[in-house]
């Protein structure tokens, strides 16, 4: 066995030599060269950091700039223009901004105090300072037409996809010119029978057929009111309308209501086609009525003009084919065109509250076809179409453009011309419908918030201030609810307020009762009733009810009624004159006038001018009267007294007292009443 020594022989060249105990390893520099990748060791053992600050920054390699996320790409994109329409959601808002919906959310609460949540429906100035918040451009689109255009196909809209339609008529003229008679005899029923007064209450819609060129034609007739306080709703039917037919009766010539036909029609710019009707009676005189038309700038052709004017008689039945050869003749030069291939699209031309059917609504349909099934908006109220019928009650399937249809589902009542739209998403139909309904609420809520109560009311009648008679209107249908309203608000003068505090459709109920109880309001009732025991809860609270059938006399009744709440008139009544001939002056009485009587009869009672040469200097009360030294109550023509005025002294001889008095009478027009 070598010895230990030996054993412990030196290593090879490059071996790593063994470390002693409690050494330090110092072979670094045998280990070769340092690979350039690693970092210096730093002051301390094990640091692998190496140099902190710019001497790391010069030491390491320059690094590439990260690559930024995508989605941080696109919030940083400029927001541009934005389209936004009243009722927009947040949501909504946000994705056409490309910003998130909690961006939105958080501005509105710190900036304008709003809480909205996602699905918060946005009014068009809050929209549009949202998007110039996020730096973009606001533009405004209708809500309707913007909803159409994303679900309407982009061929329904092709020039190709536009068909000829049937024109709409509209008849006008003055009040028992023969329109609804004219009308009846076209489509050979009966329907002034049915109207009250022989006066047309309500639009009436109805589809004629008549062959011309050996094609049979559609024409579609609106049959509007001629009474002059449906000037309302004869304006409405002149913007739904596309030719005007002006019935002017050739015994009475051109008339007030007349006028208010041809400037509805030249307003709207619809072409005009004169009916001079009653050329059967004795009196007729149809040029008379062509040059009253004339000097109202109505040239008609034989006049050298373009209008058209034919010659007819309803109740003969004479020239009506000739009057519905020349309404296609004008629609055929309108070039009268529509889509069948879009979402219907309409007009209300009247709504009720059917008691067996619920809200029905007579549609004259645009644009577009409706049918059974069809989710609608139509004002603030939404619905499917449950069923369609026509003028004759008869069940349809689908209506196409210019026809006119009965349609139920309706949720609500709407509005007479009020707009009606189909929509193909249920989902943006109801968004709609709700923001609308929000919007009516508001605008329900801020009109009775400016209502008096009864103690302001009170207070404001004692002070002179104001008159209010305030009104309950229901009636059969809504285009009656609404020329009620204008009607009777137009009667509101300087002394007297009508405010209309509710109206609608519907027999009167036991709610109207007991909010004209407690508004002191008088309840007006048109073509309808009340429910069953509405009549003696009405006796019961004091309310007043009026039921009419004939609208005109409905303000005439309120003109009295507005007569009573004015103060009395003041009327001087003249009672004597009396000379002054002597003045005397009495110790702890004052100065008394020694006075003759020459006309009429001084009394104790009355008031009385001071004249000094002809020139009134003071009035006031009689302070006494006196017969020698008695006391009277009167003094007639012919005889002396003593006559001391109340806090007046400055009496002189050959002054003049009239004595007169102030009687109160009852108001007999609403027009302020002039000094005398």
């Amino acid at each position: 066995m070598p010895p230990r020594g030996e054993r412990a022989a030196a290593p090879a060249a490059g071996a790593r030599r063994p470390a002693a105990p409690g050494a330090v390893r110092d072979d670094r520099a045998a280990a070769g060269p340092r690979r350039p990748d690693r970092a210096p060791a730093g002051p301390h053992r094990g640091d692998r950091r190496g140099p902190q600050g710019p001497a790391r920054r010069r030491a390491a390699a320059p690094a590439a700039a990260p690559t930024p996320s995508p989605r941080h790409v696109e919030a940083e994109k400029p927001v541009g223009e934005v389209k936004v329409s009243e009722g927009i959601t947040v949501k909504d808002l946000s994705e056409r901004m490309d910003r998130k919906a909690k961006d939105v959310i958080k501005r509105l609460f710190l900036e304008k105090g709003i809480m909205a949540t996602i699905n918060h429906a946005l009014d068009l100035e809050t929209a549009r300072w949202v998007v110039e918040a996020f730096g973009g451009t606001a533009q405004q689109v209708d809500m309707a037409e913007e909803a159409i255009a994303e679900a309407t196909p982009a061929e329904a809209e092709a020039a190709e996809q536009l068909v000829s339609r049937p024109p709409v008529v509209t008849i006008m003229g003055h009040v028992d010119h023969g329109k609804t008679s004219l009308l009846d005899a076209i489509r050979a029923t009966r329907v002034a029978e049915r109207e009250a007064g022989g006066i047309t209450q309500h639009i009436g819609a109805y589809k004629v057929r008549q062959m011309r060129e050996g094609t049979e034609r559609e024409i579609v007739f609106l049959d509007t009111p001629g009474h002059e306080a449906f000037t309302l709703m004869r304006a409405r039917g002149a913007r739904v309308t596309d030719i005007v037919v002006l019935v002017v009766a050739a015994d009475d010539g051109v008339m007030p209501q007349t006028l208010e036909s041809i400037n509805h029609a030249k307003a709207a710019g619809v072409p005009l086609v004169v009916a001079v009707n009653k050329i059967d009676k004795a009196n007729a005189n149809p040029e008379r009525v062509l040059q009253q038309l004339a000097e109202r700038n109505v040239l008609v052709e034989q006049y050298g003009g373009e209008t058209v004017a034919v010659q007819v008689s309803a109740k003969a039945k004479i020239g009506l084919d000739q009057l519905l050869d020349m309404i296609l003749l004008v629609a055929d030069m309108a070039e009268l065109k529509s889509n069948p291939a879009r979402p219907a699209s309409g007009t209300v031309l009247e709504a009720k509250l059917d008691r067996a059917r619920g809200p029905v609504a007579t549609i004259l349909v645009q644009n577009g076809t409706l049918k059974v099934g069809d989710v609608f908006v139509v004002g603030s109220a939404l619905g499917r179409v449950r069923a369609l019928a026509d003028e004759r009650d008869r069940r349809l399937t689908e209506a196409g453009p210019s026809t006119p249809v009965v349609v139920m589902g309706l949720d609500g009542v709407p509005a007479a011309g009020d707009l009606f739209q189909v929509f193909p998403d249920e989902a943006k139909a109801r968004q709609i419908a709700n923001y609308r309904l929000a919007k009516q609420q508001e605008e329900d809520a801020a009109r009775r918030m400016k209502l008096p109560t009864l103690e302001t009311l009170a207070s404001r009648i004692q002070e002179g201030e104001v008159h209010e008679l305030p009104i309950v209107v229901k009636a059969d249908v809504q285009g009656s609810v609404e020329v009620l309203r204008k009607s009777l608000e137009d009667l509101s003068t300087t002394e007297v307020v009508v405010k209309v505090i509710h109206a609608g459709t519907g027999a009167i109920s036991e709610t109207d009762i007991l909010l004209a109880s407690a508004s002191g309001a008088i309840v007006v009732g048109f073509n309808v009733r009340p429910e069953r025991g509405v009549g003696d809860i009405a006796k019961r609270e004091g309310v007043d009810i009026r039921l009419h059938t004939v609208i005109y006399n409905v303000t005439d009744e309120i003109k009295q009624a507005m007569l009573n709440t004015l103060s009395p008139v003041e009327k001087e009544v003249f009672l004597g004159r009396a000379e002054v001939r002597q003045v005397f002056r009495v110790a702890k009485v004052g100065t008394i006038a020694g006075c003759y009587v020459v006309e009429g009869t001084v009394r104790r009672d009355a008031k009385v001018r001071l004249l000094r040469d002809n020139v009134v200097v003071h009035e006031g009360r009689i302070d006494s009267l006196r017969r020698f030294k008695d006391d009277a109550k009167e003094v007639k023509t012919g005889f002396e007294c003593g006559i001391g005025l109340e806090r007046y002294q400055d009496l002189k001889p050959g002054d003049e007292i009239e004595a007169f008095t102030i009687e109160l009478s009852k108001r007999e027009s609403l027009e302020i009443p002039k000094a005398d």
